[in-house]
């Protein structure tokens, strides 16, 4: 029972680190907000959001080898499947915005230049459609560990 107490806490740990950093992600992808150190924030906001993805993913895979309900369990319940499609679409999203933050940060670096409007606003959607995904991820987290929708 231990173990598995400890891979749920920190399954929703990385949830809480992921959730964290997008939101700041989110936050500084205004064009009120936006100045040169905003920039360099958000390639690093980006490298931690992939990085606790990452996290979320491995803790999860933990789960699924070392928990009680066992890697048969998990891996025929089509909710893990869907999951785990969502936080690699979601993961996918953020990359293409942490794309478009280093160029930004390379665009700065060299002629000064700070994101405009619309480009600002594209990427904050991709960090908004990534956000809401990760709602979807963890109602499926929720059913799938009460057994609802489950085979």
């Amino acid at each position: 029972m231990t173990t598995e107490a400890l891979l749920a806490f920190a399954h929703i740990m990385a949830f809480l680190m992921l959730a964290t950093f997008m939101t700041s992600e989110t936050a500084l992808c205004r064009q009120d907000w936006i100045n040169p150190a905003a920039v360099r924030r958000l390639v690093r906001l980006n490298l931690l959001t992939l990085v606790s993805g990452a996290i979320v993913l491995a803790t999860g895979l933990a789960r699924t080898w070392w928990g009680i309900k066992g890697l048969d369990w998990y891996w025929g319940q089509p909710l893990l499947h869907a999951k785990l499609t969502l936080l690699v679409l979601m993961l996918a999203l953020a990359a293409v915005a942490g794309q478009r933050y280093r160029r930004w940060r390379r665009e700065l670096v060299a002629g000064g230049e700070l994101p405009q409007g619309q480009e600002l606003r594209a990427a904050r959607r991709l960090e908004m459609w990534a956000s809401h995904l990760m709602i979807i991820v963890v109602l499926l987290a929720v059913f799938l560990a009460r057994g609802v929708g489950t085979r």
